[in-house]
């Protein structure tokens, strides 16, 4: 099983910083989405930056939510800061 997410950071450039329960930090484009249905309420920026954690993953107020197993195996990772 993937790790599941435990924090979420939405960009202005609708990209989410997600922290998942493994320590990784991974990056992951939401841009593809905004015209894609249930999603297209992410054109408004400050709707998009109402992301949040619930049960692993992230959602947003009106239920949208991605599939964990797809924020992790899609997603950019980088270098924690905390990297010591």
């Amino acid at each position: 099983m993937n790790p599941r997410v435990r924090d979420v950071v939405p960009k202005d450039d609708y990209k989410l910083e997600i922290t998942f329960t493994n320590g990784e930090i991974g990056m992951y484009d939401c841009a593809h989405l905004i015209n894609f249905g249930v999603f297209s309420e992410f054109k408004d920026i400050g709707y998009f930056c109402r992301a949040r954690v619930e049960h692993g993953t992230v959602v947003w107020p009106n239920e949208q939510d991605i599939c964990p197993d797809t924020l992790y195996l899609d997603s950019t990772k980088v270098p924690s800061m905390h990297a010591g």
